[in-house]
């Protein structure tokens, strides 16, 4: 019985060992192959590159829009790269909204490694390029963070003070979502990523739409109400039905309907 206690107790910290040393593996799953590109669904766009703040050398796809009601830089998930995203864009148009896409270092054709900080300057670099070479005006873009691109959304709006900040399906931290997902383990010793949205969004000065479904089993849907709870009026609160990722597939009526009455009742747009 004293063996198969000592081994459980070796296994217990071999596997602890190995979810702080392989944790970047967990947080970044980034695909290196572009699929496609917005050219096969008959949508004009035009490649740009973006520089971070310390050379790292960026992808991206910008999306304008003839009469446009403004424009939307998308921070993205943790998997994947943005010729996943070709349905985020066909909705923002549908919605009148031009979208930026962008690709972290370590993603798509984008340089680099992923970092945490790295993906905050990553976010900034997309945001310079829609101020200062595509020429538009801090309150005609709406900053939107999906899962992990929420926290990467958050502290932008903080620091831009753009129109809007849309969080997707995201955390309230990387430590409070592993808590949930790893509750044997001590995350708070182990956790080498905070992505702190919650405390970004505290200090979030512009309008706020949160997006989450009640079906989330990945972000439990606790984590909206959090969220949606901390940030300043005016706000609002899209609740949808359907996984993680497919909700906004899954609930898209429901999705679009909150998008469209943010933006028509709070952003005047």
């Amino acid at each position: 019985m004293l063996g198969i206690v000592l081994l459980i107790g070796v296994l217990y910290v071999l596997a602890g060992i190995a979810l702080y040393i392989f944790q970047s593996r967990l947080v970044y799953v980034p695909g290196a192959a572009i699929k496609t590109t917005p050219a096969a669904v008959g949508m004009r766009y035009e490649e740009v590159e973006l520089v971070a703040s310390d050379g790292v050398r960026l992808t991206g796809w910008y999306l304008p829009l003839a009469d446009v009601r403004g424009t939307v830089l998308f921070c993205h998930g943790n998997a994947g790269n943005i010729s996943d995203l070709i349905a985020v864009a066909k909705d923002a148009h549908r919605l009148g909204l031009g979208i930026l896409l962008f690709d972290y270092r370590g993603y798509g054709q984008s340089e680099g490694t992923p970092s945490e900080e790295g993906t905050h300057r990553d976010a900034e670099a997309a945001w310079n390029y829609l101020v200062q070479e595509a020429g538009l005006a801090p309150d005609q873009i709406a900053i939107i963070g999906r899962s992990l691109g929420g926290p990467i959304a958050a502290r932008l709006a903080r620091d831009k003070t753009p129109a809007a900040l849309f969080l997707e399906e995201t955390f309230t931290s990387i430590p409070e979502l592993g808590r949930e997902l790893y509750p044997i383990f001590p995350v708070g010793l182990l956790a080498r990523y905070e992505y702190p949205t919650l405390e970004y969004l505290k200090q979030v000065q512009c309008p706020v739409l949160v997006s989450h479904s009640r079906d989330d089993r990945f972000i439990v849907f606790a984590h909206g109400q959090r969220l949606y709870e901390a940030a300043s009026q005016p706000k609002a609160f899209t609740v949808m039905r359907g996984g993680h990722s497919s909700a906004f597939s899954e609930d898209a009526a429901t999705y679009e309907a909150g998008v469209e009455a943010f933006l028509t009742e709070v952003l005047g747009w």
